[in-house]
C-alpha cells in the first residue's frame, strides 16, 4: 500500500518528501557557500489543524574560497544531519492553497572535511577488450574532519497547493535551524519544495 493511498484512507498519518537549497546564516555564511538538503518525515494528525511530524533532514554545504585560501586548506566540505520532532499547524488544511507553521527540536549532527585533490586505483573490467586493468581515478584525500553531535530547535512556515484528484500536496517551506555547536552556533535556513501527505 503506497504512502499516499494509507494517508487517505486513515488521514491520521501524514507523511512528507522534499529537497531544496540551504542559506548559511551568521559566521556559517562566511565558512561555507549555499548548499543542499534532503528530508522525508512521517507523523500523525490529532485533527485537521494539529499534527507531528518526526523528520530526518540531509544539509551538504562547500566551503568557501575565502575561508579555504586563510586556513590554506585546497578543499573541503560540510555537512548536517538531523532528526526532529516537529508540532504543525495548519491554516485553511482544507482548501486548495494552505499555510503551515512548523518546530520543533533533536538531535543535530555537523561535520567539516578538510580535503585535497588526489588520485586512487582501481581495477576495471573492459568487456570490448574483455580483460581487467588497473587505472587511476580521480579522488579526494582527507586531511581533517571534525564532528560535533549536538541538540538543535528549529522553526519557519510553508505554504501547500492541492493536488487533484488525490489528498497530497505540494509544499514549499522555509525553516530557520539553531544548532547549539561550539564555541559558536551552527545556523542555517533550508527553502524545500516537496510533497505532503
Amino acid at each position: 500500500m503506497s504512502i499516499a493511498a494509507f494517508a487517505q484512507e486513515g488521514h491520521h498519518w501524514n507523511a512528507n518528501i522534499g529537497g531544496g537549497f540551504t542559506q548559511p546564516v551568521g559566521r556559517l555564511d562566511n565558512r561555507v557557500d549555499m548548499g543542499w538538503n534532503v528530508k522525508g518525515g512521517v507523523g500523525w494528525n490529532f485533527n485537521d489543524y494539529v499534527g507531528a511530524v518526526a523528520e530526518f533532514q540531509y544539509n551538504g554545504f562547500g566551503l568557501s574560497g575565502n575561508y579555504l585560501s586563510q586556513i590554506a586548506v585546497p578543499d573541503g566540505n560540510a555537512r548536517v544531519w538531523s532528526a526532529t520532532l516537529n508540532p504543525v499547524v495548519r491554516v485553511n488544511p482544507r482548501g486548495p492553497v494552505g499555510m503551515y507553521l512548523i518546530g520543533g527540536g533533536g538531535f543535530y549532527q555537523r561535520t567539516v572535511e578538510f580535503t585535497q585533490p588526489s588520485s586512487a586505483p582501481v581495477t576495471i573490467f573492459d568487456p570490448w577488450f574483455g580483460g581487467f586493468y588497473n587505472t587511476l581515478v580521480p579522488a579526494n584525500q582527507v586531511l581533517g574532519s571534525f564532528t560535533q553531535n549536538k541538540a538543535g530547535v528549529n522553526g519557519g512556515v510553508g505554504f501547500t497547493f492541492g493536488l487533484p484528484r488525490t489528498t497530497g500536496k505540494f509544499f514549499a517551506e522555509a525553516r530557520y535551524h539553531y544548532v547549539f555547536t561550539n564555541p559558536t552556533p551552527t545556523r542555517y535556513i533550508p527553502v524545500t519544495f516537496g510533497f505532503r501527505w
